[in-house]
């Protein structure tokens, strides 16, 4: 660790308070927050959804305004490059429009929205150049390809002449984090910059920064709620809650000597990999401040519930004059796994290698090209279109993202009561009874129930869209990334509920997820997904404390563990490329083939392109 203590604070932030305006008068966003910055040090910032994290970073930048809020009191100090130190609250928005991107860069949470749509990358990585830096044409051409190649971005001559929406998620980030890092700002201020990446983008990203930071002593402000990500990158940790600071201390001390309720019960709330180790089952989290219940870990049966066998699902690429099928998208290939009555699957694995499509062909939203698929007895692909009807009576799904699944013109009672009156499983006042007992199951208070979808959380969102899936009471449930967009204290909570329901009605979940302590705390068994097949498939035990396939090392070896002293060094993360998964209509898949290391733990012995 270096000694950032001695090291001149670049930034200051003393008695910040912001205000917004609403129809029912001001809301404050932060009050009383005071921390500083220091040359080469990173600082992270962390808090739930609404604590004011990303209002404290708005503020230094002067884009606060832009939304609506105003700076109602304190001080913004930075100390600039050449003429001192300025106070950012009363600098004209003139000179803020230099320091910003020139002396203060900001790498924004969602990628998509930071880049513009019609220029190309060289063309943004440029126009901050030439206007800051006053470089000609070709100047700045040379210096966008030395940050491309800095952020490790492969062919970058070729990538400079691309559109953003060329890029797969994880090269756009980059591409942002070049844009902010291009004219050598003292602050590099990252708001949430990992939280829509894969693990092992993610792992890369935040070792590229580390590095960026040693080699060119920036300072940098990490705004975060993954609290692995900030014990793999932070030196000083501020911990925010409802607008205000409630701790702040080295890593080191938040972690293992936490003062603050809140902040214990943060880091109590976060799954670390390799908690379950030695343990058979899944088992609900240790929660504090919920009453001492006794933690029973979930066995379920032995009774398949669920069978898939060489599943494929492909995607037509049309082109040409006649709009024909060139190519396909090899979304799916060739999936076989059985999930037993009262247990958790969980299919793991990037962006891209095709769990979510998997997921959606069992339940036949997307149709499948070939594959069986069997649930309780029923052969779900000879169904005609009534009769399946009838069979997603069994199945259900709870999707990503909460607030597109929900309907924001209905109450929440209705919602969770649309499926009963689809099926006429009830009528009268039967349905309410059920509505009203569902709301109690996700522990949500039955005012709710007359409420509309703006007027919750993301948590108290997905708690709505569980009790919709358990309206019919469904055998399968399929949770597609349901809990990665949750707060870490809501995502425990949901994840607690989730395995209760489980053990209560014999629940089985087909879990999809990207986070691989999530996947250790719910699973009993795992299949990795990669380029659309398994390439490891076993018992949660096995996968995690003995993984056969060299993807499923290289995951493993990527996830941030949330202890400050085990960090991920950028040496350990090699990872190669991932191949295209479209193929000409002429191209014929190998067949999956497994070779069985230990009793039900399978690695796939096909070229796998890994």
């Amino acid at each position: 660790m270096l000694d950032h203590a001695n090291a001149a604070p670049i930034a200051q932030i003393r008695e910040l308070r912001v205000e917004f305006q609403t129809k029912d008068g001001p809301v404050v966003g932060v009050e009383h927050v005071s921390f500083d910055v220091r040359s080469g040090e990173t600082v992270c910032v962390v808090g739930e959804s609404g604590s004011g994290k990303s209002v404290s970073s708005l503020s230094l930048m002067r884009l606060v305004e832009y939304g609506g809020g105003e700076i109602a009191g304190g001080r913004l100090l930075f100390d600039r490059l050449e003429g001192g130190e300025i106070d950012l609250a009363k600098t004209d928005q003139d000179v803020m429009r230099h320091i910003r991107g020139n002396e203060i860069g900001m790498i924004f949470q969602e990628p998509m929205t930071a880049l513009n749509p019609v220029f190309t990358v060289g063309k943004q990585l440029t126009e901050g150049l030439r206007l800051h830096k006053g470089m000609n044409k070709a100047q700045a051409e040379e210096r966008a390809l030395a940050l491309m190649k800095q952020v490790r971005i492969p062919e970058p001559e070729a990538r400079l002449k691309q559109y953003p929406h060329e890029l797969s998620g994880g090269m756009r980030q980059r591409v942002v984090i070049a844009m902010a890092l291009a004219c050598e700002p003292r602050l590099l201020i990252a708001d949430e910059p990992t939280t829509a990446l894969d693990v092992t983008i993610q792992a890369e990203i935040l070792a590229l920064m580390d590095r960026l930071k040693r080699e060119t002593g920036t300072a940098v402000m990490f705004i975060t709620h993954d609290m692995a990500v900030v014990a793999q990158m932070a030196d000083r940790v501020v911990v925010m809650f409802r607008g205000k600071k409630v701790e702040e201390g080295t890593v080191e001390e938040i972690f293992e000597n936490p003062q603050h309720p809140y902040t214990k019960a943060l880091l109590a709330a976060v799954p670390k990999l390799g908690e379950m180790t030695g343990k058979p089952y899944p088992e609900p989290m240790k929660l504090l401040g919920t009453k001492d219940k006794e933690i029973v870990p979930i066995k379920g049966t032995d009774e398949v519930l669920l069978t898939v066998k060489n599943l494929t699902t492909r995607f037509p690429v049309k082109g040409g004059f006649l709009r024909q099928t060139v190519a396909n998208v090899h979304a799916v290939e060739d999936l076989s796994f059985s999930i037993n009555k009262g247990q958790t699957l969980s299919l793991v694995g990037e962006s891209g290698c095709g769990k979510s499509t998997a997921g959606r062909s069992i339940l036949r939203l997307v149709e499948p090209m070939t594959g069986e698929i069997n649930l309780a007895g029923k052969d779900i692909m000879a169904l005609n279109s009534h009769d399946l009807r009838t069979a997603r009576l069994d199945m259900q799904m709870i999707f990503q993202d909460p607030f597109a699944s929900l309907n924001p013109q209905m109450q929440l009672s209705d919602q969770v009561a649309e499926p009963i009156h689809n099926f006429n499983t009830l009528t009268g006042s039967a349905v309410t009874e059920r509505v009203e007992m569902l709301f109690d199951r996700v522990e949500l208070p039955r005012s709710f129930m007359r409420r509309f979808p703006h007027e919750l959380s993301g948590g108290q969102r997905q708690r709505v869209a569980i009790a919709r899936a358990l309206a019919l009471n469904p055998k399968l449930i399929i949770a597609d990334e349901a809990v990665s967009a949750l707060d870490v204290s809501v995502q425990a909570q949901v994840l607690n509920l989730m395995l209760e329901l489980q053990q209560e009605m014999e629940l089985s979940f087909l879990f999809i997820s990207h986070d691989m302590a999530v996947v250790e705390r719910v699973s009993h068994q795992v299949g990795v997904m990669y380029l659309g097949r398994i390439v490891e498939l076993g018992p949660r035990g096995r996968v995690f404390e003995n993984p056969q396939h060299p993807y499923t090392q290289a995951l493993m070896k990527a996830v941030p563990i949330a202890d400050p002293r085990k960090r991920k060094d950028e040496k350990d993360l090699n990872f190669k490329p991932i191949p295209s998964p479209i193929h000409p209509t002429s191209y014929v898949a190998e067949p999956s083939v497994y070779d069985e290391v230990e009793k039900g733990h399978f690695v796939l012995t096909t070229d796998s392109g890994y």
